[in-house]
Protein backbone atom coordinates (compact mmCIF):
# COMPACT_ATOMS: atom_id res chain seq x y z
CA UNK A 1 0.00 0.00 0.00
CA UNK A 2 3.09 2.54 1.18
CA UNK A 3 4.53 1.54 -2.64
CA UNK A 4 1.15 2.64 -4.39
CA UNK A 5 0.67 6.00 -2.54
CA UNK A 6 4.60 7.07 -3.55
CA UNK A 7 3.58 6.09 -7.15
CA UNK A 8 0.32 7.85 -7.35
CA UNK A 9 2.24 11.45 -5.80
CA UNK A 10 5.19 11.08 -8.21
CA UNK A 11 2.94 10.48 -10.64
CA UNK A 12 1.12 13.81 -9.55
CA UNK A 13 4.05 15.57 -9.18
CA UNK A 14 5.43 14.83 -12.57
CA UNK A 15 2.05 15.74 -14.61
CA UNK A 16 1.47 19.03 -12.19
CA UNK A 17 5.22 19.58 -13.54
CA UNK A 18 5.02 18.77 -17.23
CA UNK A 19 2.02 21.06 -16.74
CA UNK A 20 3.42 24.18 -15.47
CA UNK A 21 6.36 23.81 -17.76
CA UNK A 22 3.85 23.62 -20.81
CA UNK A 23 2.11 26.76 -19.73
CA UNK A 24 5.39 28.38 -19.57
CA UNK A 25 6.13 27.54 -23.18
CA UNK A 26 3.23 28.75 -24.16
CA UNK A 27 3.36 31.94 -21.92
CA UNK A 28 7.10 32.21 -23.63
CA UNK A 29 5.85 31.72 -27.15
CA UNK A 30 3.10 34.75 -26.78
CA UNK A 31 5.80 36.97 -24.80
CA UNK A 32 8.31 36.83 -28.13
CA UNK A 33 5.15 37.01 -31.03
CA UNK A 34 4.08 40.17 -28.73
CA UNK A 35 7.52 41.76 -28.82
CA UNK A 36 7.92 40.93 -32.50
CA UNK A 37 4.93 42.37 -33.21
CA UNK A 38 5.60 45.85 -30.97
CA UNK A 39 8.50 46.12 -32.92
CA UNK A 40 6.58 46.48 -36.28
CA UNK A 41 4.07 48.84 -34.63
CA UNK A 42 7.30 51.02 -33.75
CA UNK A 43 8.61 51.06 -36.79
CA UNK A 44 5.73 51.54 -38.33
CA UNK A 45 5.08 54.28 -35.64
CA UNK A 46 8.35 56.13 -36.87
CA UNK A 47 7.57 55.66 -40.85
CA UNK A 48 3.99 57.62 -40.24
CA UNK A 49 6.17 60.25 -37.90
CA UNK A 50 8.56 61.07 -40.89
CA UNK A 51 5.59 61.06 -43.45
CA UNK A 52 3.35 63.67 -40.83
CA UNK A 53 7.35 65.59 -40.82
CA UNK A 54 7.22 66.01 -44.20
CA UNK A 55 3.80 67.06 -45.03
CA UNK A 56 4.49 69.68 -42.15
CA UNK A 57 6.96 70.70 -44.19
CA UNK A 58 5.46 70.55 -47.76
CA UNK A 59 2.40 72.62 -45.67
CA UNK A 60 5.31 75.33 -44.78
CA UNK A 61 6.50 75.87 -48.50
CA UNK A 62 2.76 75.85 -49.90
CA UNK A 63 2.33 78.53 -47.11
CA UNK A 64 5.03 80.56 -48.36
CA UNK A 65 4.45 79.94 -52.34
CA UNK A 66 0.97 81.22 -51.47
CA UNK A 67 2.59 84.61 -49.73
CA UNK A 68 4.58 85.14 -52.46
CA UNK A 69 2.34 84.33 -55.47
CA UNK A 70 0.15 87.51 -53.82
CA UNK A 71 3.32 89.68 -54.09
CA UNK A 72 3.46 92.63 -56.85
CA UNK A 73 7.57 90.95 -57.97
CA UNK A 74 5.51 88.14 -58.40
CA UNK A 75 2.56 89.62 -60.89
CA UNK A 76 5.34 90.96 -62.69
CA UNK A 77 7.46 88.05 -63.53
CA UNK A 78 4.81 85.98 -64.54
CA UNK A 79 3.84 89.02 -67.09
CA UNK A 80 6.69 89.37 -68.30
CA UNK A 81 7.91 85.47 -68.72
CA UNK A 82 4.43 84.11 -69.72
CA UNK A 83 2.92 87.16 -71.18
CA UNK A 84 5.81 89.01 -72.95
CA UNK A 85 4.60 92.21 -71.13
CA UNK A 86 6.61 95.47 -70.37
CA UNK A 87 6.40 99.11 -68.60
CA UNK A 88 5.86 101.80 -70.99
CA UNK A 89 8.85 103.36 -70.98
CA UNK A 90 11.06 99.92 -70.90
CA UNK A 91 13.42 98.98 -73.90
CA UNK A 92 13.70 95.24 -74.37
CA UNK A 93 16.53 93.68 -76.20
CA UNK A 94 15.98 90.60 -78.05
CA UNK A 95 19.22 88.29 -77.60
CA UNK A 96 18.49 86.32 -80.68
CA UNK A 97 18.22 89.21 -83.16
Amino acid sequence: MIIGRKTKKRTGLLSTVFLVMMICGVIFYQKEKLDKQRLSYLEQEQSLQEQIDAEAERSEEIEEKRAYVQTKKYIEEVAREKLGLVYKNEIVFDPQQ
